[in-house]
């Protein structure tokens, strides 16, 4: 398997590969890509042979070596695109270089709404997500006061076909001299505030509110894709050059700014004792400090130093550059990233193998009661099951004969799926079979 990826990564076809695949999922359900759903995804690197940029990884709760991808999913979770970020570039710098623009060359002049978390917080970004023809749905990021609760009413619409019920509220906020957005905020039960901000004027409050909340499907979608196709597997060792004049936060920094922090806090440690031993001086209530002469000597200089100490590390801080090119601090032969085409190209696979798992669940729905809870479940069970392959050429059809699954009421949603699947008569490739299962 390794084998023959690393013979169709060589070809460097992966990414054109996922474009025409996405332009045919958007132009056969255009309907369904008005909004679209954007998240990055980090992948832990484990091995030690080489030096590879960090990210942080949420679900670890630590910083370490990681890619970064960056998926493109519709409302009800099948994905479009994913795309690597060269080195952990943040959710802003890949939405305005990669993500929309891709967007545009699907949809044309469309204008469509991309939903994504506070990772992608920047009110510039938002004027310029706008200006481009864009809507956008996503948190507001930051300390804001709580709205009053007489602004809250609540609202409901069906979702799925089950009502979901909200208490929200709305204005109109500024966030850049000539440029404001819709905020909506919700009111939850345990009385926190949750804010949402939108491009969209003509969307109902309680739909700006649930396109948001629906993010939760593509966080499954990851934790799913992780479970049962190896979406964090390392296909390949193989590594290539990267770009040496990409900047980093200069490593000088750190320790300076670590000294610094140390500094600050003994000078504050040493301002609340003479503070302390000012409130308890036995001569407070007279109008002059004499009694206070011991602390005064014995703590006095001390944060005199410490002051000075400060001067001379701030001094120091600033004038170290924040970014330096990484050719500055590590060799040019050792600037290196995971070589990205294999992994975008199984990544690729996995999606089309998801989105044909999503349409058998679709199908398999009006048989299956419980298809919401266990239908990808028995898809799994049956595409693993044992099958007897019968070609018949004088009939010019190829027999699947699939085994008996756990129990008849699985055997029942089966033969339902396979009653759909004949009805399309598909023809096994380079042959004039047509499939029955």
């Amino acid at each position: 398997m390794r084998r023959k990826l690393g013979e169709l990564a060589a070809r460097q076809q992966a990414t054109q590969f996922s474009r025409r695949l996405a332009e045919r999922w958007v132009q056969e359900q255009a309907e369904a890509v008005g909004f679209l759903y954007v998240d990055g995804h980090v992948r832990a690197n484990h091995g030690q042979a080489h030096t590879l940029p960090e990210a942080w990884v949420a679900r670890r709760r630590l910083c370490q070596a990681a890619t970064t991808d960056v998926w493109v999913n519709q409302p009800d979770s099948p994905p479009l695109f994913v795309v690597t970020a060269p080195a952990n570039d943040d959710l802003r710098a890949m939405l305005q270089r990669e993500v929309l623009p891709e967007i545009r060359r699907w949809v044309g002049e469309r204008r469509v709404t991309v939903v994504f978390d506070r990772g992608g917080w920047s009110p510039k970004l938002f004027r310029e997500i706008h200006d481009q023809g864009f809507d956008l749905i996503t948190y507001r990021q930051g300390k804001y006061a709580d709205w009053p609760r007489r602004a809250f009413r609540t609202v409901s619409r069906m979702v799925d076909g089950r009502t979901v019920s909200y208490e929200l509220a709305e204005r109109s906020t500024r966030l850049l001299p000539g440029f404001r957005m819709r905020e909506v905020s919700r009111l939850s039960s345990n009385g926190h505030q949750t804010a949402i901000l939108t491009t969209h004027d003509d969307l109902a409050i309680e739909v700006v509110a649930d396109r948001l909340f629906g993010r939760w499907r593509q966080e499954n979608f990851f934790r799913y894709m992780r479970q049962h196709f190896a979406l964090d597997a390392l296909l390949t060792y193989a590594v290539e050059p990267a770009d040496p004049e990409r900047t980093i936060p200069n490593p000088a920094r750190k320790p300076v700014a670590k000294a610094l922090a140390a500094s600050r806090a003994a000078l504050q440690e040493r301002e609340q004792e003479y503070g302390q031993q000012a409130r308890t001086n036995a001569e407070a209530k007279r109008r002059t400090m004499r009694g206070f002469k011991i602390a005064q000597a014995a703590l006095g200089p001390q944060i005199a130093g410490l002051e000075e100490k400060g001067r001379r590390l701030q001094a120091r801080l600033r004038a170290l550059p924040p970014r330096v090119p990484l050719k500055a601090v590590r060799p040019e032969a050792e600037i290196v990233r995971l070589e990205p085409e294999t992994k975008h190209l199984s990544d690729t696979l996995k999606m089309i193998c998801y989105r044909a798992e999503t349409a058998l669940l679709r199908s398999l729905t009006p048989y299956y009661a419980r298809s919401a809870e266990e239908g990808r479940a028995l898809l799994r069970e049956m595409l693993m099951t044992s099958a007897d392959l019968v070609p018949e050429p004088n009939d010019h059809r190829l027999r699947i004969c699939l085994h008996s699954l756990a129990n008849p009421r699985s055997n029942e949603a089966m033969a339902k799926l396979c009653e759909t699947l004949n009805e399309l008569k598909i023809q096994y490739p380079g042959t004039d079979l047509t499939l029955v299962y």
